[in-house]
């Protein structure tokens, strides 16, 4: 099967050996993301934020195989802070409420860097054009 691959913004997609989302037939599976910014911009720190940036980042690899956030069909987020967990929600409710996926939210005791409150992971079938 044909195997397409989308790569981002994160410097430990090279040096890790990652895609920062692939497809293969119809669905389209977005690796862990988190809110790393832009070259030249600046990181965002409220949790509200850091879903959307992160939100973001997974949309730009969603649609560069041709997928849309719409036809998403599960999330994981990874969260540090279960005080965050009502911003990191509603955050998802705005960018993923239309498709109303499978969801899980889990706590942990941290992720790579310690200033990052969450991380994404994303899976899409891509629906019919």
């Amino acid at each position: 099967m044909d195997r397409q691959h989308h790569h981002g913004v994160s410097p430990y997609e090279d040096s890790y050996g990652f895609s920062r989302a692939v497809r293969v037939g119809d669905l389209i599976r977005v690796a862990g993301t988190a809110p790393v910014p832009d070259p030249g911009e600046e990181s965002v720190s409220g949790a509200y934020e850091q879903m959307m940036r992160c939100v973001d980042i997974a949309r730009r690899g969603v649609e560069a195989l041709g997928g849309d956030l719409r036809d998403t069909v599960r999330t994981r987020m990874y969260i540090i802070d279960p005080a965050d967990a009502d911003d990191i929600g509603r955050a998802h409710r705005d960018a993923f409420g239309e498709a109303r996926p499978a969801s899980t939210m889990v706590v942990v005791a941290a992720l790579l860097d310690p200033s990052w409150k969450v991380e994404i992971e994303v899976d899409v079938v891509v629906g019919p054009s």
